[in-house]
């Protein structure tokens, strides 16, 4: 079992940039690929970004690519999603997740947080 908390919401102006962190504690010695999910107010959870243990490897939905960065820090066991250039369309609640399958991360990992809310105003 892993437990993973978030951190580093809040409000932000379009255009400018935020950093979340995901602390993973629990069976960490395992090597979970990780990823970032969001669900903005009335829509559906989306998969936002991918990274796999070795962080050779790296998936971002196509709204993101170019603005978001993915990376982690094994050796603290925690996962970041820097996030620039942000829209108002960005608002959501963010979830960090993990899976041991990297297969799966993108669809249905087995580990969520509770979620960090990202304010975008314009």
């Amino acid at each position: 079992q892993v437990q993973l908390v978030e951190s580093g919401g809040g409000l932000v102006q379009a255009g400018g940039s935020l950093r979340l962190s995901c602390a993973a504690s629990g069976r960490t010695f395992k090597r979970y690929a990780m990823g970032w999910f969001r669900q903005a107010p009335g829509k559906e959870r989306e998969f936002v970004a991918a990274i796999s243990w070795s962080a050779g490897s790296t998936y971002y939905a196509d709204f993101v690519k170019g603005r978001f960065t993915i990376s982690r820090d094994n050796a603290k066991n925690i996962v970041y999603l820097q996030m620039s250039s942000l829209k108002p369309d960005d608002t959501a609640v963010y979830y960090c997740a993990a899976d041991d399958t990297w297969l799966r991360i993108t669809g249905e990992p087995d580990y969520w947080g509770q979620g960090t809310q990202v304010t975008v105003s314009s």
